[in-house]
C-alpha cells in the first residue's frame, strides 16, 4: 500500500494519508493551517459527533435520508451512518481530527473533517471500501444533510460547553464546597483575629472564616448552573444565514429534542435563528460566569495561602499539607503549591474571558461570527482547567488542612482591635487613645485596662470575652 491515496473534492485532487478516515477537505485544512499544533478539543469533536447523530436521526425520522432526493440511502446505510456518528461522539476515532484550532472562522474545516470521517467509517461498517472513489454515504449529501457549518458548529460548541460545565465543573465545585463546609463546622470554636486591610481587626472564629469561603463556592456552583442557561438555545435549523434553506421546518426542533434526550440537558431550538447563527452573545455570557468562578477560586486559594504562611514567621493559622520540597537552595522549605497552581489557572481563565468577549464583540458581522473555533476552544479550556484545578485542590490541599489552634489563640489577646468592644463603655475617642497607649507600651488592652481600673473586672471580662465578639448582641 502506498503512503498516500488520491482523494478529490470540488477544487481537484489531494494527496491524503493512505489509511486516514478523512478525505480531501480535511487534508487541505491540515496543510493550510500549520499554526499552533493544537487540534480542536476532543470535547468539541465528540459534541460534533453527537450533533451529527441528532441530525441523522431527525433526517431519518422526517424521511429525508431515504426519500426521493438525489442519492437516497437505504435503511441499512442510514443505521451505519448513525453508528459512525456514535463512534465519533464516544471518542473511538479521536486520531482522525488533526485540524488546527486557528482555522476557518466558522469551523467549516472541522465540520467537514467530521463529515468525511463519519461517511468513510459508515462505508466501512457496511463492508464497503472506504478508499473507493464512489461514496455510497456522502459527507455533504448525507452526513451534512439539512445543515450548514454556520448553524451546526455553534450548536456543537453549545452542547460541548453545557455538558462540560454540568459533568466536569459543577461536581468538582460541589466537592470543594462539602470539604469547606465540614472544616467550618469542625473549626467553629477556634477563635482567631480578623485582618481587614491585612491589619489586625476584631476576633472571629476560624469556622466562620472558612464558612465564608464555603459560601463563595456555593455561589460559584450557582453561577456555573446559570452559565449553562445561555447556551441551551441551539442554532441547528438555521443553516447558512438563519433562513433554514435546504432543511425541513421541523429539523431544528427535532435535533434539539434528540440532544436533550441524549445529554439530559434542556436544549431547545433557538427562538430566532438569525440571532442564533450570527451572534455568540450566549457564549460570552456563559464565559463571564466562568470568569467570576475563577475570581472566587483565586480569592479562596489565595486567602488559604495567606492563612498557611509560616511556619514560624507568618500567620500559620492553617497547616497546609506538605506536597513537595519548596526550594532548590533552602533545605526544608515547603511552599503552598496547590494554592499557587489554582491561582495560575484562574489567571488563565480570566485572560481567556478577554479572548471570548473580544471574539464575540468583533467577530460577528451580519449572519456569522468568524471567531468560533477559538471561542469554543477557549471556553472548553477554561472549564477543564477550573475543574481539574479544583479537583486537585480538594485532593491535595483542602482535605488535609489542619487548624493551628495555638497560633489562632495566641494572636487574639495581642490585637489592639480588642478595644473595639469597649466602645459602648468608654466611647470611641478614649478607646482609640487606649489602643495607641497599648501599642506604645507593648501591653495588651486587657492589661492596660486592668492597671488603670477602666472598668470593673466583671464588666471588663465580659466586654473582652473573645467568643462574645464573634456574634452580635442586643
Amino acid at each position: 500500500m502506498t503512503e498516500y491515496r488520491i482523494e478529490r473534492d470540488t477544487m481537484g485532487e489531494v494527496k491524503v494519508p493512505a489509511n486516514a478516515y478523512y478525505s480531501a477537505q480535511t487534508q487541505r485544512a491540515v496543510e493550510n493551517f500549520p499554526i499552533s499544533g493544537w487540534p480542536l478539543p476532543l470535547e468539541l469533536i465528540h459534541a460534533l459527533g453527537l450533533v451529527k447523530y441528532a441530525c441523522g436521526v431527525a433526517n431519518r425520522d422526517l424521511g429525508k435520508l431515504t426519500g426521493t432526493g438525489k442519492n437516497p440511502l437505504n435503511d441499512q446505510q442510514v443505521e451505519a451512518m448513525l453508528q459512525a456518528c456514535r463512534e465519533v461522539s464516544e471518542g473511538k476515532l479521536d486520531d482522525e481530527f488533526p485540524i488546527d484550532v486557528f482555522q476557518t472562522g466558522s469551523g467549516t474545516s472541522s465540520n467537514m473533517n467530521v463529515n468525511e470521517v463519519i461517511a468513510n467509517r459508515a462505508i466501512e461498517i457496511l463492508g464497503g471500501d472506504r478508499l473507493a472513489k464512489e461514496k455510497p454515504v456522502h459527507p455533504n449529501d448525507h452526513v451534512n444533510m439539512g445543515q450548514s457549518t454556520n448553524d451546526i458548529f455553534p450548536t456543537a460548541i453549545h452542547v460541548a460547553v453545557a455538558s462540560a460545565i454540568a459533568e466536569e465543573l459543577i461536581p468538582t465545585l460541589r466537592r470543594l464546597h462539602e470539604v469547606l463546609e465540614e472544616k467550618a463546622k469542625e473549626w467553629d470554636r477556634i477563635i482567631k483575629i480578623g485582618r481587614t486591610h491585612l491589619a489586625d481587626a476584631t476576633p472571629l472564629r476560624l469556622g466562620q472564616e472558612i464558612g465564608g469561603f464555603a459560601r463563595q463556592i456555593l455561589l460559584s456552583i450557582e453561577r456555573s448552573q446559570r452559565a449553562v442557561i445561555p447556551v441551551l438555545e441551539l442554532p441547528a435549523g438555521g443553516t447558512a444565514v438563519g433562513t433554514g434553506i435546504n432543511t425541513h421546518p421541523e429539523f431544528g426542533r427535532r435535533v434539539a429534542e434528540v440532544l436533550k434526550r441524549e445529554t439530559g440537558l434542556d436544549f431547545e431550538e433557538a427562538v430566532n435563528h438569525f440571532e442564533a447563527n450570527a451572534q455568540r452573545d450566549g457564549l460570552v455570557e456563559c464565559h463571564g460566569q466562568l470568569r467570576t468562578v475563577a475570581t472566587t477560586l483565586f480569592n479562596v486559594s489565595n486567602n488559604i495561602r495567606w492563612l498557611g504562611s509560616g511556619p514560624r514567621c507568618g500567620f500559620y493559622e492553617i497547616q497546609l499539607p506538605d506536597r513537595q520540597p519548596g526550594s532548590s537552595i533552602m533545605p526544608g522549605k515547603v511552599n503552598p503549591v496547590m494554592c499557587e497552581s489554582m491561582m495560575q489557572v484562574c489567571a488563565r481563565v480570566i485572560g481567556n474571558d478577554a479572548t471570548v468577549a473580544f471574539s464575540g464583540a468583533t467577530g460577528g458581522q451580519f449572519q456569522l461570527n468568524i471567531m468560533m473555533p477559538v471561542m469554543g476552544q477557549t471556553t472548553l479550556e477554561s472549564i477543564t482547567l477550573l475543574a481539574n484545578a479544583t479537583d486537585a485542590f480538594v485532593d491535595f490541599c483542602a482535605l488535609e488542612m489542619e487548624a493551628n489552634v495555638k497560633a489562632c489563640n495566641d494572636s487574639v489577646e495581642k490585637s489592639l482591635s480588642m478595644v473595639t468592644s469597649l466602645n459602648p463603655h468608654i466611647g470611641y475617642e478614649k478607646a482609640a487613645a487606649m489602643a495607641k497607649e497599648a501599642f506604645k507600651s507593648g501591653k495588651t488592652i486587657r492589661e492596660l485596662c486592668t492597671e488603670q481600673g477602666i472598668l470593673p473586672k466583671e464588666t471588663l471580662d465580659a466586654a473582652l470575652d473573645p467568643f462574645s465578639m464573634t456574634e452580635p448582641h442586643a
